[in-house]
């Protein structure tokens, strides 16, 4: 199953620019801070509301102050959930991303939902090897491909150990934004839905790279969107396709995103599904990630609640 109708998001307490991650992560811009705890809890309440508005059952968890955690609002680059009931525990690159694994968190998922086992992965910091969950490996769950633009935060080695654990094909490459920085985490530049795929093509610049990604999408019998790298800029790639509680599809972004694309793109994206955007601007400035690196999708069997 490509969707689900349960997400975990963290509430955060310490949100701020956060100096570890700037360092390749060419979408955060220093000194935004003004407030930024104050503001990026209204935008995330506001978000929530939105989803829940919609029938998405999004599992709510407030971030501690200790340990210090200022990026604990992007759950889905330390911890992802499969229907088989298995957990998988990521390497982080930045060491305070690291404390992010926090055991009350999981602990609660695990009231709720049923596991079965888990993976963990992240003993590959010691030799810095990372890979930051779904930010990393954007998942076509239904067909089984992993897709991972490979940077600092991505390993080949270990985008090979996730597709012989999980059973994947992986398909990686190179991505680079408009100034030739190398594009930190795959989720900012695609997305993969159940009919559709959005992509930002203009950002792997090897031919035979771009064709063998186009080529794997077509493979699956999905549409290829394409967007810009203006647009990527603006986090038109950060996007999550979820399901509500009967079933009804939505597409999933930040406002940005959804202000970054032309009538054409919508109306295409709205031939799939609607469309919920949220003003997420505190976050993605001082954060550098967007709608869909706040939300960890929850595959695992729910627990009866009789």
């Amino acid at each position: 199953m490509q969707t689900t109708n349960n997400l975990l998001m963290i509430r955060p307490v310490n949100f701020t620019f956060n100096a570890e991650t700037a360092v390749n992560n060419a979408f955060q811009v220093a000194g935004k801070t003004d407030d930024a705890q104050v503001k990026a809890e209204q935008e995330f309440d506001g978000f929530v509301e939105k989803l829940r508005h919609f029938g998405i059952q999004v599992t709510v968890i407030n971030d501690t102050p200790v340990p210090y955690t200022p990026d604990s609002i992007f759950p889905n680059n330390w911890i992802s959930f499969h229907e088989d009931g298995t957990v998988i525990l990521y390497p982080m690159f930045a060491v305070n991303r690291r404390s992010e694994r926090k055991q009350h968190v999981m602990q609660e998922i695990f009231d709720k939902f049923f596991h079965s086992s888990i993976i963990d992965m992240s003993g590959a910091e010691a030799n810095d090897h990372f890979l930051e969950g779904t930010g990393s490996l954007v998942l076509d769950r239904d067909k089984r491909i992993a897709y991972a633009c490979l940077s600092p935060r991505t390993d080949q080695a270990l985008v090979d150990e996730f597709c012989r654990k999980m059973d994947y094909k992986g398909i990686t490459f190179f991505a680079s934004d408009k100034t030739g920085n190398a594009i930190y985490h795959t989720n900012v530049m695609m997305c993969v839905a159940d009919r559709y795929v959005v992509v930002c093509l203009d950002s792997i610049p090897d031919a035979k790279q771009s064709q063998s990604v186009v080529d794997a999408i077509l493979s699956t019998g999905k549409k290829v969107i394409p967007i810009s790298l203006e647009q990527m800029n603006r986090f038109a790639g950060n996007m999550l396709q979820v399901n509500n509680n009967v079933g009804d599809k939505f597409l999933v972004m930040s406002t940005q995103a959804y202000e970054s694309l032309d009538e054409k793109q919508r109306s295409e994206l709205e031939s799939f599904n609607p469309i919920i955007h949220s003003d997420l601007t505190t976050i993605e400035t001082n954060g550098g990630g967007s709608a869909r690196c706040m939300m960890a999708e929850v595959f695992l069997p729910e627990k009866s609640t009789h």
